[in-house]
């Protein structure tokens, strides 16, 4: 599935680790009625996405804001608590919220998994 400007964005409950664990966040409300910049990866603490992809959205992030866009946003096919052990590790905190796709439930209604698993990696 390719996303093109107007489309809505599928429904999904993909997950934030926030102050009190794990919290779901619905993409119906996440993205109803905002500009968010949403940009997807394998997998977290990977040597490319960790020097690739992620870094250049946080030093990025106020530039992109300034343009008027509410929100910017990871997602990967991992759990909330690494999603969030990344973030913090990577300095993305107040600059990108990292959103975790454990069971690829969204990236598959998107069409963007791929089976990662002859590097043991599942789907990703």
């Amino acid at each position: 599935m390719t996303i093109n400007v107007g489309d809505t964005i599928p429904e999904a409950t993909l997950m934030q680790l926030t102050e009190k664990g794990p919290a779901p966040v619905k993409t119906v409300d996440f993205f109803k009625g905002r500009k968010v910049v949403l940009f997807a990866l394998p997998g977290a603490f990977t040597p490319t996405c960790s020097n690739q992809h992620l870094p250049g959205f946080v030093q990025k992030a106020d530039d992109l804001k300034a343009k008027g866009v509410d929100e910017i946003a990871c997602l990967s096919v991992n759990d909330a608590f690494v999603m969030g052990a990344w973030g913090k590790a990577q300095g993305a905190e107040g600059k990108v919220t990292m959103l975790g796709d454990g069971n690829a439930e969204f990236t598959k209604k998107l069409g963007l998994d791929f089976d990662g698993s002859g590097f043991g990696m599942g789907t990703r």
